[in-house]
Formats: structure tokens, sequence, C-alpha cells
């Protein structure tokens, strides 16, 4: 219908107009910083805009309304915030979905708020306590923690002087057998004689009822020696036990993560309850409609468990890279002070040499996120092109070492594994599992298509580079083969031979040296190029293809000064301390894996492609997996490709001018089935990615091919010289 024209009254439309452009702009404000693909046309009124009332953002909000329409707006909480996801969208720099900043408490949902509480808030409606997870706190801890203090309380009334302390571990037996639904109070209590001979009588009007039996027995021990002579007796024999099985319950809680509640009622009571004199601490029962007594409440735990503690960090940093710390520490003192293997065998070491590998990997990813968000755009070029290959390089490089060393070439083939497992990995693997996670939650995912087709026109270039050396020694190689049978039993008949390569040494090496060497020094110089050119064109000429626009537009709440969680010292200081530890964790891994190599059944080249390939990725694979879940695919696929060209254009030349300087078995001559896995896994990706649109399905299909691969490097033969 045509519109109407206003009349004297006031145009409807005018408030309709504003009201749902409020709304648009409430809901990027409501994207608590992240992406999201905006639609202000899905919600253009059909009246002129002379008619409309601009109120969306106030002054802003005829320009973000209508530049919405072409454009992807970011919201953010600072300036250092909308800096760091700028440069999520920002070629060759590293994705990193966390915070660097501390988030404003309010801005924050109920569901994270509960998880930083500390178990001192009394909810008014605290539903039924019988669930899972308190009952698996029942079995887990809650049993024996009981009977502990059943025992220490059986103490303490044996030495007499510790009766308050031994009747209130009777009290705290109860509570920790089933704490939920309880509250544990500090309350004041009469400390003159007279108020304590007031105290004895049969009930209080500070607890309302009966006086509890500590505070008679603390009356009857009363105070000065005796009062000091008790507390001894505590602290000698009750509180060092009890502590340390309430710190065996919170390490072990804490490393289950969902049991973090059940950690803080331990620390907590460890902390806190413990350390009171017996006649300050409540322990009561509350009921739905019961009003709390009066007094500081120390402890009032609801559940055992709460699932969503996979978000808890500690000064931004996630709860999984905490827990795994600890490991990184082990594995250092354990490879380097047992080197003859007695305590441990080298598979062990191996593996959690490469489990140590996760956690460095996410704090140098937050690092160089950190950095690049604190620092102007050079700056940040500078750290994400020097240490955002830096994991594998450091395990190329040592790895590489190792086998020069010991004349080995089995190294250097599974240094190219390692690298065809991540290329493929990265292509097929990374971005087909975000989609499907992604396509679980959101029925069909847009992305943007002429940012992916950057990265693919980089890929078809950076694969036909890597591999030209290759195809040129096929072309004019020489083929050799260990081992040939006649099967027909006629000279003219066919042959069956075994371990063929083609020998690139032939007369002393004519033709690697003269003619392969070269082009591989020519490849590894022109895909620096290549990467740079990209880099200019996407950061520089055309950054419009990328879409991005960072809104003025804040909520009330939003105007917050940055509070980082790591200053550019802090986080330059842990880059480089990730860094040396990165260093040794990929020198014990290389130093233990011989012995697999030798010794397994396995494929080498499935170990390369698999393991070492794609566990240092692990961090990554999750960014992109909460990238896809937010919707937000462009950045998923951006993880898998900017990966992929980095191991083509950098990693690869990297490890060549290594090689100039440092002479090792590494050449780039790949065997036939990484050149086929390879430009087969780039292809299917394009095809994939044509349309900009993309759902569960095609994600499926990325995936399953990508363990069809794996099948085929499972039951493929090792590789000549391992």
């Amino acid at each position: 219908d045509a519109p109407k024209v206003p009349d004297s009254r006031g145009d409807s439309d005018g408030p309709r107009r504003g009201s749902l452009c409020d709304r648009h702009c409430a809901a990027i404000n409501n994207g608590q910083g992240d992406l999201g693909e905006l639609g202000c046309h899905l919600h253009r009124p059909r009246v002129p805009p002379a008619t409309s009332t601009p109120s969306c953002c106030q002054q802003h909000s005829e320009e973000v309304c209508e530049s919405c329409v072409v454009k992807t707006t970011l919201t953010a909480e600072n300036a250092v915030e909308a800096n760091k996801l700028s440069n999520n969208y920002k070629f060759g720099f590293k994705k990193w979905k966390s915070h660097v900043t501390e988030r404003p408490w309010e801005d924050r949902s109920e569901i994270v708020k509960e998880l930083y509480s500390d178990l001192n808030i009394i909810r008014g409606s605290g539903g039924s306590t019988l669930t899972c997870g308190n009952v698996l706190y029942l079995l887990l801890f809650g049993w024996w923690l009981s009977l502990l203090y059943v025992l220490v309380a059986a103490v303490m009334f044996v030495t007499v002087m510790g009766a308050p302390y031994g009747e209130l571990c009777w009290d705290l037996a109860g509570y920790f057998l089933w704490p939920f639904g309880k509250v544990i109070q500090k309350v004041e209590v009469p400390k003159s004689h007279q108020a304590c001979e007031a105290g004895m009588g049969e009930s209080s009007a500070l607890l309302g009822g009966p006086t509890p039996l500590r505070w008679r027995l603390r009356c009857w021990v009363g105070t000065g020696y005796w009062h000091y002579a008790s507390t001894a007796v505590w602290l000698c024999l009750g509180y060092p036990l009890l502590a340390l099985a309430h710190g065996l319950v919170s390490v072990t809680a804490w490393l289950l993560i969902v049991f973090i509640p059940v950690a803080k009622l331990s620390t907590r009571a460890t902390s806190r309850v413990l350390l009171l004199p017996p006649e300050r601490v409540l322990i009561q029962h509350l009921r739905m409609t019961e009003v709390p007594l009066e007094g500081e409440v120390i402890l009032c735990c609801y559940r055992a468990a709460n699932p969503y503690y996979y978000k808890y960090a500690v000064d931004g940093i996630n709860v999984f890279a905490v827990n795994l710390l600890p490991l990184v520490l082990v594995t250092l003192v354990l490879g380097y002070v047992d080197s003859p293997n007695h305590l441990t065998g080298s598979a062990v070491k191996f593996t959690l040499a490469l489990l140590s590998i996760m956690p460095l990997s996410y704090y140098i990813g937050m690092a160089i996120a950190s950095i690049s968000a604190q620092s102007n755009f050079a700056v940040g070029a500078v750290v994400n092109a020097t240490f955002g290959s830096i994991t594998e390089l450091t395990f190329y490089i040592t790895a590489l070492i190792k086998g020069s060393r010991e004349g080995n070439r089995c190294y250097a083939e599974v240094v190219k594994s390692a690298l065809t497992g991540t290329l493929v990995g990265c292509v097929l693997f990374v971005p087909g599992l975000c989609m499907v996670i992604g396509g679980i939650r959101h029925q069909e995912q847009r992305f943007n298509s002429r940012s992916a087709g950057v990265s693919s026109a980089l890929l078809f270039l950076s694969v036909g580079g890597v591999f030209a050396p290759t195809l040129f020694s096929k072309v004019y190689g020489k083929l050799v083969c260990g081992e040939c049978h006649n099967v027909t039993q006629n000279p003219l008949g066919h042959y069956l031979c075994h371990n063929c390569h083609f020998d690139l040494m032939d007369n002393n090496g004519t033709l690697y040296y003269s003619h392969v060497q070269p082009l591989v020094y020519t490849v590894s110089i022109l895909l620096p190029a290549a990467y740079l050119i990209g880099l200019f064109f996407t950061l520089k000429t055309h950054t419009h293809i990328y879409d991005i626009h960072i809104s003025d537009c804040h909520m009330p709440g939003h105007h917050h000064s940055a509070v980082v969680h790591w200053s550019r010292w802090r986080a330059l200081v842990i880059l480089l301390l990730s860094t040396l530890c990165m260093s040794a964790c990929a020198d014990l891994a290389t130093e233990h894996i011989s012995p697999i190599l030798t010794n397994s059944t396995i494929s080498q080249y499935f170990i390369g492609v698999t393991v070492l390939a794609m566990v240092p990725e692990l961090p990554e694979i999750v960014n992109g997996i909460q990238f896809a879940l937010q919707n937000n695919l462009s950045l998923s696929i951006e993880i898998g490709n900017c990966i992929a060209v980095q191991v083509c254009m950098l990693q690869i030349p990297i490890l060549v001018l290594f090689t100039i300087f440092y002479p090792t078995n590494f050449t780039l001559v790949f065997s036939d089935l990484h050149v086929y896995a390879s430009m087969f896994s780039v292809v299917l990706m394009n095809y994939i990615f044509m349309d900009g649109k993309c759902d569960y399905f095609q994600g499926t299909v990325l995936v399953m091919v990508y363990f069809i691969l794996l099948a085929v490097y499972f039951f493929a033969p090792s590789p000549s010289g391992c």
C-alpha cells in the first residue's frame, strides 16, 4: 500500500521505524562483542525516509541502518576488543575467539555470573537438591570426607581440650556428607564470662533455639590458657589432616572441571570455616521459605556440578588450559631427569610431550592476540608473521636436526607427512567439523565468499608451487626399483617391482643439483612473495571485501575502559616462555618418537598426518567451532585456510631456507600420495565454498572425505628409508 501522509496527530509509522531500528541496534550490541550477519533490510519499513523518525543510536541511526545492508557490523565493549575483532578479519592474523579484556560484570548472563560466585549467596528458591551431580558428589567425595570428620571428632573428644572442635567436626561431618541446601554462617557470640554463663541456659535469643553444645563446651574450657591449649590441639591434630583431605578434594574436583563448585566448597572450608573459633560457626538447613539468621554467610551450595564450567576462565585463561599447564612441568621434569627411561618408556614421554604442546599453543595464541589488539598494525603484523607458525616450525626443525645427526631419512618423511596432514586437515577437517557443529544449531550458514575466494586462490597457487618440484622430478627423474620379479617366466613378460622411486642423484646428482634444487629455491622465493602480495591486497588496497564496519552504537552499559587480562609486556614474556617450553617439548617428542617409528606396525605416513599434524592445531579447531556456533562461519573457514596457506607459503620456504644453513635430508619432493591428497582436498574445498552458503550435509562430506584419506594413509606402506 502507498504510505499515508502524516497528519497533525503524528505519524504512527515513524515511531515504528524508530523502534525497529532501536531493536536492531540493541541486537547488535547484545552480540557480546561477536560478529553477526545483520539484516536491516529485513526490517525496512515501507515508508519514505522523510516520514520516519531517526532514533536508532541517536544521531547515527541513518548511517548505521543504511550501512549494515552491505556491511557486517562489529561491536565491542572497548577499543581493545574492537581492535581484536578487527584483527580476526585481517588475512594472516591469528583468529582468537576469547576476550583479551575483562568483560563488564553487568553485561554477563546469569549463568556466567553463577560460575564466578563464591558460594555465599542464599537463593530464595533453590529447587530440588536431588540431582545427578549431587549424587556423584556423595559417591566420590561426600561419604569418605564425612567419615574423616567423624574420626577427627573422636580424636578431639579424646583430648578433652579439643572437645569444642570435636563437636564442630561432628556437625561438619553431617554437612559435608550432603552440603546442598545448607548454610554455614559466621555469627557473633557473647565474649564475657557473665554472658558465657548466661549462654548456659536452655535457649539463646541469637539462635532462637537451644544453645549448641560446642558453645557450652567452650564456656566450660574457658578463656586464657585453656582456650589457647584447645586451639593448639586443634591446629596440631585436627586441622592438618582435614586440610590435606580438602586439598585433595579441591584438586580432583578442579581437574574434573564440572565439579569446580566442590573445589570452591573445599577451599573455602579450609581457609575460612576450619580456622574460625567453633562457637562462631553455625550450620543450618535452609528451607525454601525460611529467612536466614543474621550473620555472615560463609558457605551455601546448591549444586555440586555445573556443565557450563567449560566457559570458566582464570585471568582470561580457559580452565582447560589452566589444568593442562602442570602437564608441561611434569613432561619437562620427567623428560630431562629420567633420560635413561627408568621411570617411564619412550611412548609415555612422547605422548606427554604432544599433550603439552596443546596448552602451549593456547598461550602462544592468546599472547599474540593480546599484543596485536594493544598495538598498531605494523607491530601486530610482525608478531603474527614471526610467532604465528612457531608451534609447527619448532617441531619440524627439531625433527630435521635429529634426523640429520642420526643419518635417518625417516624423520624428513615424517615432517613431510605432518606438513601434508596439516594442509589436508585444515582444508577438509577444520571447516567440515565447524559446518557440522554449526549446522546443528543453524539450518543454513552463510559466509563471505569473496574473502574465501582470496584464500582459495592463494591455496591453488601455493599447492601448485609446493608440488612443482615433485612433478618435475616425476617427469625427468629416473625410476629405480629395489627388487623386481618376472611373474610370467617370460623375459618379455610382466615384472613385479618393489621399493620403486625416482632417483634424482643419477650421474652424480646432475638432475637434482642442476635442475630440481634451483627450482626449489625459486619456488621458496616466489611463495613468500605471493603471500606478501596477498597481505597487501587484503589489508591495504581491497579491505572492503571483508565488509567490516566498527559500530559506534553502544548500549548504556557498554561505556567501559579497557582492563586487559595481559598487558603487552606480560603477553610478550608469556609468549617467549611458551616458545621456549614449546622447543623443549618438541625436542622431547622427536627424541622419543624413534622407537615408535621403528617398532610400530602403523604406517609412518599415518602417524605424521594425524598425531603430529593435528594435535598442535587443536586450539585453532576449538576457536573455529566457537565461531561456527555463533553463526560466524566466515572466521571458521578462514582459520583453516589461513593455516593451510601459511604451511605452503611460509613454513615450507622457511624449512628450505633452514636446510641451506644446516644441511638435512629434507627435500621438497613429496610422495604421490601426498600430492594427490592435497590437490584433491583443495579442489573439493573450492567446489563446496563456491556459493557462499553451506549446511551440515556439506560439512559431513568434507569430514567423510578426510576420514577416507586417513584410511588410505593408515593402510599405506611406510615410506622408503623408514
